[in-house]
């Protein structure tokens, strides 16, 4: 069975025939199920912005990572799971539709779609060279940086 190209429309109604989406899906070397889309949805790459939805299949995560710019998000649609883990203690959040947030960069966390997945839109301040993210291991080492670039050629699948 060929897996799909795009995935299952929202429940929210909002027209997605006309987006491009990415599938990117985790590999063994991850002890996690990743399974998640990605649609850019307008970049502005000479000011390092992007703005982007993310589609979580259900309980699947996105990659362990950091941002590193500024994120502003709003849920649309199911649970949007982020756990925080310092060295004291473990921070599970469950946002829910119509969850909206501004946040400064430098946070690390697992995101992932709840029973039914999410979907999130996400609007980003790229750092020096369109960065965005690093993507961590459990110890918190960069296994690689993902840029506005990766994004637009579709690098982040591989």
């Amino acid at each position: 069975m060929n897996a799909p190209t795009t995935p299952a429309a929202f429940a929210s109604g909002y027209k997605t025939d006309n987006i491009e989406w990415m599938r990117i899906k985790g590999s063994p070397r991850f002890d996690y199920p990743i399974d998640y889309w990605v649609a850019v949805l307008g970049v502005q790459p000479e000011t390092g912005q992007i703005d982007f939805l993310s589609k979580w299949e259900p309980n699947a995560y996105c990659h362990y990572h950091r941002h590193l710019g500024s994120t502003t998000l709003l849920v649309l649609e199911g649970e949007h799971h982020v756990v925080e883990k310092t060295a004291t203690e473990t921070v599970h959040k469950v946002r829910t539709p119509g969850f909206f947030a501004r946040n400064p960069g430098g946070d690390v966390h697992m995101e992932y779609g709840g029973p039914q997945g999410a979907v999130v839109f996400f609007s980003i301040q790229a750092v020096e060279d369109g960065k965005l993210f690093d993507v961590m291991d459990a110890a918190g080492n960069v296994l690689v940086t993902a840029t506005i670039d990766d994004f637009l050629t579709g690098k982040l699948k591989g």
